[in-house]
């Protein structure tokens, strides 16, 4: 069990592991001290997510979601609260993360960048081969295996990200919306490819996006959160089955039904956020 956390001696809860919650948030706060003064990106969040579950963030810019990411990852500490994540292995990475941009080493062809992982654990050659070859088939990225990243389009390059994380078998997967670069077909084709991957993995994952239709593709629960200082407003429970086609789901009229309520909870705090943007710290 992984615990990130501050104000020793705090009464915070612990993981009660009969409710199978892989990642606990209690009571976080994060606060960054800069030349110009003090900012508060996160307040007083809670959240409790169970193994297994596509968990999705939306808010408006500034919220910070991806402060909240960082602290998932061990980048950041909380200046209050506590994180705890449930380790299942020992041997297992404690997390993946894929990021907007272009994340995968340029002097390295696809086979070595997903493969990458796995050689620096000193995963055995067999191994790897038959996870790498496995991860590449799912992504479309076979025939392509020996190419580096110049020679690739940006939606190829983050299929790499993909098969580099999965092949690395993290506890937990950590998304900084990866697809917000693409175009609209790019995009669409790569949240099939996703889901079809997590599918076989059911891999818990925590998921950033500006857009309220790919969260609700993609997720099994969404958190709608304020505007700056970024907390908890909502709690949005995705009620379509799975496995998910992503063209079928969105000629569903419910779909369209859950994505008006997701919208209506954020509408009001992507309008505050653009009158109280603060103007110092990393607040994404």
């Amino acid at each position: 069990m992984t615990r990130t956390s501050a104000a020793p001696g705090g009464d915070l809860a612990t993981l009660d592991p009969a409710h199978d919650v892989k990642i606990g948030i209690h009571a976080v706060t994060k606060e960054f001290t800069t030349r110009k003064g003090t900012t508060t990106a996160l307040t007083e969040l809670n959240i409790d997510i169970p193994t297994g579950q596509f968990f999705m963030i939306v808010g408006p810019s500034g919220c910070g979601k991806t402060t909240l990411l960082r602290i998932l990852a061990e980048l950041e500490e909380p200046t209050a609260g506590e994180v705890i994540i449930s380790r299942s292995s020992e041997g297992r990475p404690h997390n993946s993360m894929i990021f907007q941009g272009d994340s995968i080493f340029p002097w390295m062809t696809v086979w070595d960048n997903a493969a990458y992982g796995l050689t620096m654990r000193g995963v055995s050659k067999s191994e790897i081969a038959e996870t790498v070859g496995h991860y590449l088939d799912r992504t479309g990225l076979t025939k392509f295996k020996d190419a580096y990243p110049h020679q690739l389009s940006g939606g190829m390059r983050q299929r790499v990200s993909i098969a580099r994380a999965f092949a690395n078998d993290p506890d937990i997967l950590l998304m900084d919306e990866p697809f917000s670069a693409l175009d609209e077909q790019n995009k669409t084709l790569l949240q099939g490819e996703l889901l079809r991957i997590w599918d076989e993995t059911r891999k818990t994952v925590v998921f950033i996006t500006h857009s309220v239709d790919e969260a609700v593709t993609l997720g099994d629960r969404i958190m709608v959160m304020t505007a700056h200082p970024g907390s908890a407003k909502a709690f949005i429970d995705v009620p379509f089955e799975r496995p998910r086609d992503v063209l079928e789901l969105r000629h569903r009229p419910e779909y369209g039904e859950i994505v008006y309520s997701i919208w209506e909870q954020l509408r009001d705090e992507v309008t505050r956020s653009q009158k109280t943007a603060p103007s110092t710290g990393r607040r994404k």
